[in-house]
């Protein structure tokens, strides 16, 4: 069964609106087939953990964008490569989100990244994101998202949160495993302090890049 065969009939049209959209943006870099099969492909990744469908078009086009992007700097072998990293946990609802967040804000476009999950739960901790609106980086349109080959395709260092053998191991990239405490569950109190510790492991991590601060 294609990808195209899983998603519901419905749904068909407003697909191929999101793929023609891209493939304008990406024109001359993705033919409308590749991008339509990746589209397809998002939708039914998301779709298989989400509780509500309303807003699963628009996290379609974003999560495929990301996915594209990454496929862009996957293929730049200039000298002025921007360094790519890739944040794993299980849900991506908490500690890669701080950090994804944590990270775009202080690199700026210095550099790019990414964040995913073993088993992506429906919704980021709406603690996480009112813990991180309190230092002004906002997160409010963030989605868990599982990680893909795009990805980690893209990264030179893939930072790991909690999510043991289930984050694939790939040759050549550098892997850290970062020790934090899974938000879900605690109080918001205790959600800053996780969120105060990845601020400090994103700077450690930015001064090993030689990114500076933005």
């Amino acid at each position: 069964m294609s990808v195209t065969d899983a998603v519901p009939a419905g749904k068909t049209p407003m697909l191929n609106v999101v793929a023609k959209d891209l493939q304008e943006k990406y024109r001359g870099t993705f033919g409308i087939e590749t991008v339509q099969e990746l589209v397809f492909d998002s939708y039914t990744r998301l779709a298989a953990t989400a509780t509500v469908d309303q807003w699963l078009v628009l996290g379609t086009e974003k999560f495929t964008d990301e996915r594209l992007q990454a496929m862009v700097h996957a293929e730049d072998h200039s000298p002025k490569r921007l360094p790519g990293v890739l944040f794993l946990c299980v849900h991506n609802a908490g500690r890669s989100q701080m950090a994804l967040g944590w990270f775009r804000q202080l690199a700026g476009d210095r550099a790019v990244a990414w964040s995913g999950g073993s088993h992506p739960e429906s919704d980021v901790n709406d603690d996480v994101v009112t813990a991180m609106a309190e230092v002004s980086v906002d997160i409010s349109q963030a989605f868990p998202k599982p990680w893909t080959d795009e990805f980690f395709g893209a990264a030179d260092v893939v930072i790991t949160m909690g999510c043991g053998d289930a984050c694939p191991l790939i040759p050549g990239k550098h892997y850290e495993d970062w020790e934090l405490e899974d938000p879900a569950g605690k109080t918001l109190d205790e959600i800053r302090q996780i969120r105060d510790e990845i601020k400090r492991r994103v700077i450690r991590l930015m001064a090993q890049l030689e990114i500076p601060i933005a």
